[in-house]
């Protein structure tokens, strides 16, 4: 056990190297965030400040500030204002997915939805959209602008493409690609792609760092997805079964439908046709997930997306920032948080 804890904490490292790199961007970015959200009308600023307490790991604001970064960018603050852009769409999108999966914790915390209501969880959504689009607008770089406003429509297109297939245990393994691609790495290829647009390289610099960002997202969702049925990992603090109580269709229950029998195939199809699914029914396709080796095989899926990010840094010289963003791709797979 002790040489697995090592292990993991060896490869979250990485993602606190990237963090101390970056630091003092990091904290002008959680001030731009809160300036930012700041409002007159009494709710929208209770809502605000109460979604700026929950946290979070800012991983997608590292990302922009360290692709900055790894570019040679240093003077002056667009890329903490981008950084802050970044986290503004990722941030509602969160609020309109547990509004849509009628989430109720998150982070640890209740919701805004839970402490407030659906309808104002929405509208705060939309609110933190406007004031990213706001942002966009005074940075003035029409690349900038058109990179984020198309992943704010590719992200809500995957929502909806997410929706259309519901419950549906026989889903593609092409159409989940296709909806994590949306929903997930869209937004991490477009943070790492701003570092490099900021840094005004060349265009072989800025396609290596969307593809890594894209492709650091696709192996990240796939971990969490995974994560949610590994209960081997619950020492390490991710509360298991979300999904599934949700009704999500994730890679570990499209490859476990393509591995079992006729009986056990009606059994998972029963189980995402009811309206609510209860802790037996979880704990039977856990034996299944089990039985088939399922947490394995979508590791070994992911790794495929690490060896692709990880490469794709090759076009950039030998430094600690690259170093650093290498090694995120081994967190990605393997965090704990």
């Amino acid at each position: 056990m002790g040489t697995v804890v090592q292990l993991k904490n060896q490869i979250n490292d990485s993602y606190f190297q990237l963090k101390d790199s970056v630091e003092d961007k990091l904290i002008l970015t959680e001030e731009k965030i809160k300036s930012k959200l700041a409002s007159d009308v009494g709710l929208v600023q209770k809502m605000t400040e109460y979604h700026i307490q929950t946290g979070g790991k800012r991983l997608r604001a590292l990302l922009t500030l360290g692709s900055a970064k790894l570019c040679g960018y240093s003077k002056g603050s667009r890329d903490i204002n981008l950084a802050a852009c970044v986290e503004l769409i990722h941030s509602a999108t969160l609020m309109h997915d547990d509004v849509i999966d009628e989430g109720t914790v998150r982070r640890g915390k209740d919701t805004l939805n839970k402490v407030w209501n659906n309808h104002s969880s929405v509208l705060i959504g939309d609110y933190l959209l406007s004031r990213c689009f706001e942002m966009m607008v005074e940075d003035g770089n029409l690349e900038v602008l058109k990179l984020l406003s198309s992943t704010s429509s590719k992200i809500a297109q995957g929502e909806v493409l997410q929706l259309q297939h519901k419950g549906e245990v026989d889903m593609l393994e092409e159409t989940y690609l296709k909806i994590i691609s949306a929903k997930t790495a869209e937004l991490f290829a477009a943070a790492t792609k701003v570092g490099a647009i900021l840094s005004e390289v060349e265009f072989k610099e800025k396609d290596a760092l969307e593809f890594y960002g894209r492709n650091l997202g696709l192996t990240f969702q796939i971990a969490d997805d995974t994560l949610d049925y590994n209960s081997d990992l619950k020492l390490f603090g991710k509360k298991i079964g979300q999904d599934f109580f949700e009704g999500k269709i994730t890679l570990p229950i499209i490859l476990l439908f393509q591995r079992i029998d006729i009986d056990e195939k009606k059994l998972l199809t029963e189980f995402f046709k009811k309206d609510l699914r209860e802790k037996n029914d979880f704990n039977k396709i856990i034996v299944l997930i089990k039985k088939y080796d399922i947490i394995n095989e979508c590791y070994q899926k992911a790794q495929h997306y690490i060896n692709l990010a990880s490469n794709s840094l090759t076009v950039f010289k030998e430094s600690k920032e690259k170093s650093i963003l290498k090694n995120l791709t081994s967190f990605s797979l393997a965090r704990n948080f």
